[in-house]
């Protein structure tokens, strides 16, 4: 074990100051954090405790969004009256991830900055991971790659991002508020995290010291009509090979409006504006979703042993939209 320094942060001032420090990590619930550290991955130098901070509230926004602190266990954000009603499609995406116990361990914010990984990245056994060891290489791209990515990957990385709340949270067009050394911003979900391009060690857009305050949700929900559908090899306690979360907007018999995000299939929650647009104005079908899966896997590229993820996130697109429907 490489010694560390700890100390609790005693106000968020406290912990953006400490968390500039070279080598410094946010411990949260440490479902990530810690398993890193025990296995050599990563080397903490000092180690800010951030779980006294009051950062676990849920609150309305001014013009009906709502605000999720990031020290909300997901157990809570999962079961929290105003997010089944208003945003059923998070709620589902948090009680497909991991395992109840994880699940009341691990916070709102943590799960954003969890390492997108592979085992590759995980066993220090192999020398070749771009992630751990800058250009050193990347042993999964030879190697085995059944769960890896099949969009926006590089010859640097094909891991994929392991969140199921971040994929929901990319389909609600969530932001992220964080402050850092230079003050308070707020980060588009769909800018947060990173594809790997030539530096997959980066995960995030996160500046250094940085610390995530909150999650925001637009007013529009999709209450009515959302699904999130997780495909696995077991049931329980497993990453996705795919995973869709869809909604729509459906009056009249015409899609106003629909968001779909992939998980499982890239480095971040894979979403794609112009496959949404396609939905809009047409009458909801297997044509149209069809149509807007096709758009949404434009450009795939399998590894060798993953090309059946493309034909597998092409039918649970169609699924996850007829449930979002009401046609399934």
């Amino acid at each position: 074990m490489t010694p560390f320094a700890y100390h609790r942060a005693r106000n968020v001032d406290d912990a953006v100051r400490l968390g500039a420090a070279p080598g410094a990590h946010f411990l949260g619930g440490g479902t990530n954090l810690l398993d890193l550290a025990k296995g050599g991955v990563v080397h903490p130098l000092l180690v800010v405790d951030v779980t006294r901070l009051p950062l676990a509230g849920v609150a309305p926004l001014p013009g009906g969004g709502l605000r999720l602190g990031a020290m909300l266990r997901n157990s809570d954000a999962a079961n929290h009256a105003l997010v089944r009603t208003r945003y059923p499609l998070l709620s589902q995406a948090l009680v497909a991830g991991a395992s109840p116990q994880l699940r009341n361990m691990a916070t709102v914010g943590g799960n954003l900055l969890q390492r997108t990984r592979c085992p590759y990245f995980y066993d220090t056994a192999f020398e070749h991971c771009n992630k751990r060891l800058p250009a050193s290489g990347c042993d999964a791209v030879g190697g085995i790659n059944r769960n890896h990515a099949i969009l926006g990957a590089s010859p640097a990385c094909i891991a994929t991002h392991p969140s199921d709340m971040c994929v929901a949270l990319a389909a609600l067009r969530a932001s992220v508020r964080v402050r850092g050394p230079r003050g308070e911003r707020s980060i588009a979900l769909a800018d947060f995290h990173r594809l790997p391009g030539d530096a997959p060690q980066h995960d995030t857009t996160l500046q250094p010291g940085e610390l995530i305050l909150a999650v925001d949700l637009p007013p529009d929900g999709f209450a009515a009509r959302a699904h999130y559908l997780k495909i696995r090899d077991r049931a329980s306690y497993a990453f996705a090979l795919v995973s869709v979360a869809a909604a729509l907007d459906v009056r009249d018999g015409v899609v106003r409006d629909a968001a779909i995000a992939l998980g499982g299939v890239a480095h971040k929650p894979w979403r794609r504006p112009e496959a949404e647009a396609r939905l809009i104005g047409r009458e909801p079908g297997d044509e149209a979703y069809g149509a807007a899966a096709d758009l949404l896997l434009q450009g795939a590229r399998p590894a060798s042993q993953n090309g059946f993820k493309l034909a597998l996130a092409r039918r649970a697109i169609v699924r996850a939209l007829q449930a979002a429907g009401g046609q399934a």
